[in-house]
């Protein structure tokens, strides 16, 4: 009986060590979009990424955490996904968002999104998405870019990329 319950607890501790191994991408950090990118002949720039329109107005966006696994899993947690200009300023703006990972570079990148329905924002701007991207992102993912964009397909916010300091060798 000894044996079955050492086993056992070895068993419960190291299962959480192999669930590190099945991550892809991380991202801690957050940026809010403002929706012109700058001014060509007199004209403004709209802040489009990887072909993804702006909102309308300037987002803020207090806290930003995602973990995008292997199989294609994301949770993503965000504080304070806020209006940051005009009438609305402050508000939720009544929005639903949702998740889109870009993986490659901007002129051929493929998108991998959750559910597009999206969660409705808190009154205070905050949310949480646990879904699965479809499709799933390739095992590699170059240059990602993680979005978090309205049900019209508007980004408000995009992801910081956690880095990894082991990886520096």
């Amino acid at each position: 009986m000894k044996i079955w319950t050492l086993a056992f607890v070895v068993a419960v501790l190291v299962a959480p060590v192999g669930k590190a191994t099945d991550l892809l991408l991380s991202f801690d950090g957050g940026i809010g979009v403002d929706p012109v990118s700058g001014i060509s002949a007199g004209a403004p720039v709209l802040n489009v990424v990887r072909g993804v329109s702006p909102g309308g107005a300037p987002w803020r966006i207090a806290r930003l955490r995602a973990r995008i696994d292997v199989d294609g899993r994301i949770e993503v947690q965000g504080r304070g996904l806020l209006l940051a200009g005009g009438n609305g300023i402050g508000t939720n703006g009544g929005q639903s968002v949702f998740a889109i990972l870009f993986c490659g570079p901007a002129a051929t990148a493929t998108a991998h999104q959750s559910n597009p329905l999206g969660v409705a924002l808190q009154a205070n701007g905050d949310f949480r998405i646990d879904d699965s991207l479809t499709p799933a992102p390739p095992s590699s993912c170059a240059t990602p870019v993680l979005l978090i964009v309205n049900v019209a397909r508007r980004w408000f916010a995009a992801g910081i990329l956690e880095n990894d300091e082991e990886d520096d060798g």
